[in-house]
């Protein structure tokens, strides 16, 4: 009786696990579809990390979701390796195979055509580790400490390959995900609203499901280590950020606290369709050295 309750326990506890990988299933094939390029790859990554779950102890696991999407970018890291050793690309790959009977297909085609061709091509021509760096940071605002242990780098170096992916991207398809003209003039608005405590034209600014981090020395000095939603994230800099400059940082428009001439915060920002979807806070010594800062402004 007690093995039968047992073998019940097992089987409900699947269905359970089943139930939540489900939840995360459509954001997992949009992660590896933009980093693969192919909605046949990227429907197999995610069963790879179905099944890696299925034989994984999760219960220290607090957030199923980042666990999940760090196991697609290693799979997808791993098939971009071996692409590159065979000197393949994705656009000569075969005709996408229909996804499997659990996955909705619509799910799947969104997947696939949420990466422009013209976007593609680009993608094509960086290294793996630049090109999931580059994704899942300014695609889906992973921070750069969560991206670095998978590429076997520092935060500060994954932000290198970031950075480094992003120009290429902006010089050979301008209408990719981050514009630089743009982006300044929305940092600038920023600023501009920030310092006049205008939490009105800071929330017109924001995503509703921004996201404001702070790296561990930013932390040190008093900056909460996340800070979640508009609102919450508009009262945070309301009638601040006064003695922040605007700067380019690795290129990008973005936000400087210098004290003797020398970077003490730097504010990185991450602009999608016209508003801010995160603020990374970054103070840590290495990071700082790491970075090509050029102050634009007062």
């Amino acid at each position: 009786m007690t093995g039968s309750d047992g073998k019940a326990d097992d089987v409900d506890e699947r269905d359970w696990l089943a139930q939540r990988f489900e939840e995360h299933r459509t954001h997992l094939l949009a992660v590896a579809a933009r980093i693969l390029g192919s909605a046949g790859d990227a429907e197999d990554a995610v069963q790879e990390a179905w099944l890696r779950l299925s034989r994984s102890d999760t219960a220290a696991v607090e957030n199923l979701g980042g666990w999940l999407t760090t196991v697609v970018a290693r799979v997808s890291l791993d098939v971009l390796r071996s692409r590159a050793a065979r000197r393949e690309q994705s656009l000569d790959a075969a005709p996408v195979d229909p996804p499997a009977p659990t996955v909705d297909p619509a799910d799947a085609a969104a997947a696939a055509d949420a990466v422009g061709p013209a976007l593609l091509v680009v993608l094509d021509t960086l290294s793996p580790l630049e090109r999931l760096a580059f994704v899942l940071h300014d695609l889906f605002a992973v921070p750069f400490d969560e991206i670095a242990p998978i590429v076997g780098r520092s935060p500060a170096a994954a932000r290198q390959l970031a950075s480094r992916a992003r120009r290429r991207v902006q010089g050979a398809a301008p209408e990719g995900p981050a514009d630089p003209a743009r982006q300044r003039a929305i940092v600038s608005a920023f600023l501009t609203a920030a310092r006049g405590g205008d939490v009105a034209g800071l929330l017109r600014l924001l995503d509703p499901e921004v996201v404001l981090r702070a790296d561990a020395a930013a932390v040190r000095t008093g900056a909460s280590p996340r800070v979640d939603g508009a609102d919450a994230v508009a009262h945070s800099f309301a009638g601040r950020a006064r003695a922040a400059r605007p700067a380019l940082v690795d290129g990008v428009a973005g936000l400087a606290w210098l004290t003797g001439g020398r970077p003490q915060v730097v504010f990185d920002f991450l602009v999608r369709d016209g508003r801010i979807v995160a603020i990374d806070l970054l103070a840590d010594p290495e990071t700082l050295a790491g970075l090509e800062l050029e102050l634009t402004g007062n």
